[in-house]
């Protein structure tokens, strides 16, 4: 048999549901980018969202809950990266088995193969020159650029000065541009 809910209990749902469930699909798209993985997206913002509402009395209603949770997120991401970095690399046979049967059913895929083929070249090239920034820079560009946060916002969230962020925003850009010229290059729509 289940206890009831107490009145602040019920409260801080109303209120969690309220401030921070608008900002689930912004917040996991985040975590998405982050983990270039959609499965690891998911468990880390499954993660984040548990934290999120279990410290949820910290959280000063009428903030900016978006940044809120961003940090739990990369706070999480940075916790579970330090974790996974202590440990053995794994394989798992049943994962290989099935990639193996995935690849094999793909190419016999002939629909559209010419789009195929352009579209994952240039994808698959654009986010191989966005992972090879180091990852403040890459973090520091997603957060300004793609979501669209002023530098105080971020500084406040990766607990850096803003002299800091501009620094690595200005570094990071400069990286990704000498990263894609170097495709446009190999391309042929550039010349050196």
């Amino acid at each position: 048999m289940e206890t009831p809910l107490t009145a602040q209990e019920i409260k801080k749902q109303e209120d969690f549901e309220e401030e921070i469930i608008p900002h689930f699909y912004a917040t996991f798209n985040y975590a998405l980018r982050l983990t270039s993985d959609p499965n690891d997206a998911e468990d880390l913002f499954q993660d984040s969202v548990v934290k999120a509402f279990r410290f949820f009395n910290s959280y000063r209603k009428g903030t900016n809950a978006r940044a809120w949770l961003y940090r739990i997120v990369k706070n999480s991401y940075i916790n579970n990266y330090r974790k996974n970095s202590r440990q053995p690399p794994k394989v798992d046979y049943d994962e290989i088995a099935t990639y193996y049967e995935t690849i094999r059913s793909e190419q016999s895929d002939t629909t559209d193969l010419q789009a195929q083929f352009y579209r994952k070249r240039y994808d698959d090239d654009f986010k191989k020159a966005l992972d090879e920034i180091p990852e403040d820079f890459r973090t520091q560009l997603l957060l300004c650029d793609v979501e669209s946060f002023t530098y105080e916002e971020i500084a406040n969230m990766l607990d850096v000065p803003i002299g800091t962020v501009r620094s690595r925003l200005h570094r990071g850009r400069n990286l990704l541009r000498e990263k894609i010229k170097e495709i446009a290059i190999k391309r042929g729509y550039m010349e050196k």
